[in-house]
C-alpha cells in the first residue's frame, strides 16, 4: 500500500507541479535558500526575492563573504528578518568548516543556525536524495483526506 501511495502522489506531483525556480536544478544551496524563504511566506512572494538573491549570491562563498547589513538588504520586505542572519552566520559556518558545500549529513545540516528539523529533512531528500520524511500542513492535508482522518493531526 505505502509504495502504491508514493506512486501515485509522484505521479500527480510530476502531471502538476508547478514550475519554480528553485526547482530547475538539485543545486543543495538553491535548495536551501528556497526553503529558509518559504518559511511562513507564500511562494508568489518568494519567487522574486530568490531570483534576486540568487543573481547576487549565487553561491554559499558570495553570501559568505557578504557583509550582513548587504544581505538584510535584499531580504528588506520579506520579513522575519532572523532568517537572514541565520542564513549568513550558516554561511560563514559552511564556508569554514566544509568549504562552502551545504554539508550532505541530515545531523549536521540540523546544527546549521535556522535549520530545524524539517528544514534539514527537506535539504536532505530533495537536495542529496536521502529518504528523509518532512511534515508540514500540506502532507498533513493529504493525508487526512486520503486516510479520511477527521481527528486534529496535532
Amino acid at each position: 500500500m505505502k509504495y502504491k501511495l508514493a506512486q501515485l502522489l509522484l505521479n500527480w506531483y510530476k502531471e502538476n507541479a508547478r514550475d519554480l525556480p528553485w526547482r530547475r536544478n538539485n543545486d543543495p544551496y538553491a535548495i536551501w535558500i528556497s526553503e529558509i524563504m518559504l518559511q511562513q511566506t507564500q511562494v508568489n512572494t518568494v519567487i522574486p526575492y530568490y531570483k534576486r538573491w540568487m543573481e547576487r549570491f549565487p553561491s554559499v562563498g558570495k553570501l559568505a563573504n557578504a557583509s550582513e547589513e548587504e544581505v538584510l538588504k535584499l531580504w528588506e520586505g520579506l520579513g522575519y528578518y532572523s532568517r537572514a542572519r541565520n542564513i549568513f552566520k550558516s554561511a560563514v559556518m559552511i564556508q569554514t568548516h566544509f568549504y562552502c558545500k551545504l554539508p550532505a549529513n541530515y545531523q549536521a545540516l540540523e546544527k546549521l543556525p535556522g535549520i530545524g528539523k524539517y528544514t534539514s529533512g527537506a535539504i536532505a531528500s530533495i537536495a542529496f536524495n536521502q529518504d528523509k520524511a518532512t511534515i508540514d500542513g500540506n502532507i498533513r492535508r493529504v493525508l487526512t483526506r486520503v486516510f479520511n482522518i477527521s481527528l486534529p493531526l496535532g
